[in-house]
C-alpha cells in the first residue's frame, strides 16, 4: 500500500486521485456550521496583524459575509459592519490594484442588506475614477519595474479580488458599466494566464516557462483556488440572461474538473497542482476554496452531484480536521513562504475566510440533502425591461416556519409570514435585472441549523401615548395618522396623512415619540408636514363634482402584522355625510420594506348602492419651486413641494393602477390660513393651500385598492425633483407588470 501511495504523488494529479479516500459522508448542518463559528470566534479573537483594507483581511471578510448569511448569531455580521465604519467604508490606497479593491465586497454585500449609501461611496468613487481614466499600462506581461503590472489584472489571485467585487457594485447600483469592465478584464486575463490545455491558471507571465521538479507546468494551488472562488462569486452576481454567462459556466466546469483529478487521497490539495509529491505539506488556503467552488457548482446544478460530491466531503472533513478545539485553523500557507516548508500550525486570515466560504456551500449541501422531499422551490422571473429592487414576492404557505435560501448562494433571506384572506403568505424581496430569472428555496426552519435574525425594516403600532396615533415606518419614509382623541385634546380634526421625512435607514417612531422633538432634525429627520384639514400625502374623500367630503379622525385602530417586511394596519372611520349620502370606510394600509410608498385599501359602505367618486389628494403648498406630474395612461401624479426654509423639499405621490377618471384641484376646503397655522409654520411646514385629487370610481362594498408614499431631498434617495418623478413612474410600472412566479416541490 505504501507503494502505490508514492507512485500516486509522483505521478502528480492526472491520474485522479479518488482512488483510498473512503466514503466520508456530511455531517449534520448544525456541526457544520459550529465549525465554522468556532474558527470565525477564533479568527476574531486574534485579529489580523494586516490593514481592514488589505487583501489578506479583504479575503477573510468574505467568509465572515458567508457565515453571517447563516448564523443565528448576529456578532459576525456586526463584526463586519463595525470593520466597514472603523474604515470609513474606504479602500486600499492603490489606485488601480486589485487587492486593494478586494474589501469593496464585503462593503457590497452591507450594502445589499442594509441600502445605506455610504457603505459604497467610496467604492463608486474609486471604480468611477477608474472608468474615467483607465490605467495607461497596456500590457499584462508580470516584469516588477514600478509596480505597473499591478494595475491590470495580470496575476490569476486578481480574478478574486477585483471581478467579484465589480460585479457586486453593478448589482448594488445597477449600472451596467461595473459589469461591463468585471466581464471584459477577466477574459483579457483569462486570455493571458489560462493554460487551455490544462484548464489552470498561470499565476502570471514569469510562470509561463517554469517547470516542475517532474517537469510539469507550474500552477499554484491558492493562485487556482483564487481562480475556482472568483469564478463562483463573479457568477453569483451575473445575470442569469447575460450572454457572457455560458463561457464563465463552462470555464467553470472545466476548471472543477480538473481540480478534482488534482485532489490528494487526504482530501486536501497541495501547493503544486502538478507535482504534489515536491510539496508533501498539506496546505488548507487553497484547499477551502476548492471545496468552495465545488460545493457551490453542485448547488447550482452545474456539476454532477454524484462525481463531485465524494471530493467535497473528502475535502471538507480534511479542513475540519485542521480546525484546532478551540477554534484556531493550522496548515495555512503564509504569504510569500516557501510552500515546501511552512509550519504545520501556520494560520492566516485569508484561510480562515476560504474555510468559511467551503462550510457555507457544504452547509447548503447539507441542507438541502437533509430537506429532501420538503423543498419547495420558487422561480421568479422579470418581464420588464427595467431593474427591480426591493421587490416582495408573495406566495402561499403552509410551513409554520419557513426559511428561504437564496438560489445563487447559502445566504438565508429575511423571510415573513402573514395571515391572508385565502391562507398564510410567505414574503422575501428580491432585486432583478431586467429579463432575469432567479431560483430561490424555500426549507422548514427545523432543516437549517439556525436562521439567522431578520433586519428589522418595518413597523406599526398604535401610539396610545399620543393621542392613539397610528405611526407606520418602513427603512425609507414615515407616516402619521389621527385617532379622534386628538380632536378632543386639541381639537384637530384631519384624516389626512401625515410625513415625517427620514434619513436613515432605522426605525424611529419609538424614538421620536419618545424624545418628543420630532420637529427638529437631529440628523435622521424631522416632521416638517403640516396636514391641517387637507388630504395630507394620500388621504382620501366622496367628490360631488365640485367639493370633496372627507371624514373626521378615525374611530379604531388595528395593528395587524408589524415587520421585518410588510407592516400591516386597519383604521375604522364613522360615516360621514358626503353631499347628502352616508358614507363610511375601512382603511387597509401597508408598507414594505425597502419601499417609499404603502398600499392602502379602502372599502365602502353607504346608504346608497351606486358607486362613489373618490378623490385621492395631495396638498399642495404656497410658494415657488413646487412642480406638480400627471399621468392619465400610467395613474399616478407626483408633487414635489416647494422648499421650506432650508429643510428642503418634501415629495408626495399617488398611484391608482385601475380605473382613474382624471385630474382636479380642490381649493373650496382651504380659507385663508387662521393665525394657528402661520404661526404653527415656524415649527413645521407650510399650510397647505388646495388638494391636488386623483379621481377614482369606487363600488360600495369592493376594495378600492391605491398606493401613496412620500420622499425628502435630504434623504439623500431623492436629491432632485427628477429623481423623485424618475421613482414614481418606475414604481407605477412595477405595478403594471408584476413578477411572474412560479412554485414548485423539489
Amino acid at each position: 500500500m505504501k507503494t502505490r501511495l508514492l507512485l500516486l504523488l509522483v505521478l502528480g494529479c492526472g491520474v485522479g486521485l479518488r482512488t483510498g479516500i473512503g466514503d466520508p459522508s456530511l455531517p449534520e448542518p448544525a456541526a457544520i456550521l459550529a465549525a465554522m463559528e468556532r474558527a470565525a470566534d477564533w479568527q476574531l479573537a486574534h485579529p489580523s496583524k494586516h490593514g481592514t483594507t488589505e487583501w489578506t483581511q479583504a479575503a477573510g471578510s468574505t467568509g465572515m459575509m458567508a457565515l453571517a448569511d447563516i448564523s443565528g448569531n448576529s456578532r459576525f455580521l456586526e463584526s463586519q459592519r463595525a470593520m466597514g465604519s472603523a474604515a470609513n467604508w474606504n479602500l486600499g490606497p492603490r489606485m488601480y490594484h486589485a487587492d486593494d479593491h478586494c474589501i469593496g465586497q464585503t462593503y457590497a454585500e452591507l450594502y445589499l442588506r442594509y441600502r445605506e449609501s455610504g457603505m459604497i461611496a467610496p467604492l463608486r468613487a474609486r471604480f468611477d475614477a477608474i472608468l474615467a481614466q483607465p490605467s495607461q499600462v497596456q500590457s499584462l506581461s508580470f516584469v516588477r519595474t514600478s509596480g505597473e503590472p499591478t494595475e491590470n489584472w495580470s496575476w490569476c489571485d486578481s480574478l478574486f479580488m477585483g471581478p467579484p467585487t465589480w460585479v457586486r457594485l453593478y448589482a448594488a447600483t445597477g449600472d451596467t458599466r461595473y459589469l461591463d469592465f468585471a466581464v471584459r478584464n477577466w477574459w483579457r486575463t483569462s486570455d493571458f494566464l489560462y493554460d487551455k490545455d490544462e484548464h489552470l491558471f498561470y499565476r502570471d507571465s514569469t510562470y509561463f516557462t517554469k517547470r516542475e521538479a517532474n517537469g510539469s507546468k507550474v500552477f499554484w494551488s491558492r493562485g487556482n483556488g483564487w481562480v475556482m472562488a472568483g469564478l463562483a462569486r463573479t457568477l453569483q452576481f451575473l445575470p442569469d440572461n447575460h450572454p457572457d454567462r455560458p463561457r464563465f459556466e463552462q470555464q467553470f466546469k472545466d476548471m472543477a474538473e480538473r481540480i478534482r483529478s488534482c485532489q490528494q487521497p487526504d482530501g486536501l490539495w497541495r501547493a503544486s497542482l502538478l507535482d504534489p509529491a515536491s510539496y508533501p505539506l498539506r496546505e488548507t488556503s487553497g484547499s477551502g476554496f476548492y471545496v468552495f467552488a465545488l460545493a457551490w457548482g453542485i448547488n447550482q446544478g452545474l456539476l454532477d452531484r454524484a462525481t463531485y460530491l465524494p471530493a467535497v466531503q473528502a475535502g471538507w472533513e480534511a479542513l475540519t480536521s485542521c480546525l484546532e478545539a478551540n477554534g484556531k485553523l493550522t496548515h495555512v500557507q503564509p504569504i510569500g513562504a516557501d510552500p515546501k516548508k511552512f509550519s504545520e500550525d501556520a494560520t492566516e486570515v485569508y484561510g480562515v475566510g476560504a474555510f468559511l466560504l467551503a462550510g457555507s456551500e457544504v452547509y447548503r449541501v447539507a441542507v438541502l440533502e437533509k430537506g429532501g422531499a420538503h423543498l419547495v422551490r420558487v422561480t421568479v422571473h422579470n418581464p420588464a425591461a427595467f431593474r427591480r429592487e426591493n421587490e416582495t414576492v408573495e406566495i402561499s404557505s403552509s410551513e409554520q416556519s419557513p426559511a428561504v435560501i437564496d438560489g445563487s448562494n447559502a445566504r438565508i433571506l429575511d423571510s415573513q409570514v402573514i395571515a391572508g384572506e385565502d391562507g398564510a403568505k410567505l414574503l422575501f424581496q428580491v432585486d432583478l435585472e431586467p429579463g432575469e430569472t432567479r431560483t430561490f428555496v424555500v426549507v422548514p426552519s427545523p432543516v437549517l441549523a439556525a436562521v439567522p435574525p431578520p433586519l428589522i425594516k418595518t413597523f406599526a403600532r398604535q401610539v396610545h401615548e399620543r393621542y392613539d396615533d397610528v405611526a407606520w415606518e418602513s427603512d425609507r419614509t414615515a407616516h402619521r395618522m389621527y385617532q379622534l382623541a386628538l380632536i378632543r385634546a386639541e381639537g384637530t380634526i384631519s384624516s389626512g396623512i401625515d410625513v415625517w421625512s427620514k434619513r436613515t435607514r432605522g426605525l424611529i417612531v419609538d424614538e421620536w415619540y419618545r424624545n418628543r422633538d420630532y420637529h427638529n432634525d437631529h440628523g435622521d429627520g424631522m416632521d416638517d408636514y403640516q396636514v391641517g384639514r387637507s388630504r395630507g400625502c394620500g388621504g382620501l374623500g366622496i367628490w360631488d363634482g365640485s367639493k370633496l367630503h372627507v371624514s373626521v379622525n378615525f374611530r379604531d385602530a388595528r395593528v395587524l402584522t408589524t415587520g421585518p417586511i410588510r407592516s400591516v394596519f386597519e383604521l375604522t372611520y364613522d360615516a360621514w355625510d358626503a353631499g347628502g349620502r352616508k358614507v363610511s370606510e375601512v382603511k387597509r394600509i401597508s408598507v414594505d420594506a425597502g419601499s417609499n410608498m404603502c398600499r392602502a385599501s379602502s372599502v365602502f359602505t353607504s346608504d346608497g348602492s351606486s358607486a362613489l367618486v373618490v378623490g385621492i389628494g395631495i396638498a399642495q403648498r404656497p410658494g415657488d419651486g413646487g412642480v406638480l406630474m400627471q399621468d392619465n395612461v400610467g395613474g399616478w401624479m407626483s408633487y414635489w413641494q416647494p422648499t421650506d426654509r432650508d429643510r428642503g423639499h418634501i415629495a408626495c405621490a399617488v398611484i391608482v393602477p385601475e380605473g382613474l377618471l382624471s385630474f382636479t384641484n380642490e381649493k373650496d376646503s382651504f380659507p385663508n390660513p387662521t393665525q394657528a397655522q402661520q404661526s404653527k409654520a415656524g415649527i413645521e411646514g407650510y399650510p397647505p393651500v388646495s388638494n391636488q385629487l386623483s379621481l377614482v370610481s369606487a363600488k360600495v362594498g369592493t376594495p378600492l385598492v391605491y398606493y401613496f408614499g412620500a420622499g425628502w431631498s435630504k434623504s439623500g434617495d431623492f436629491p432632485e425633483e427628477q429623481d423623485w418623478e424618475n421613482y414614481v413612474r418606475n414604481y407605477a410600472a412595477r405595478l403594471k407588470a408584476p413578477l411572474e412566479t412560479t412554485v414548485s416541490s423539489n
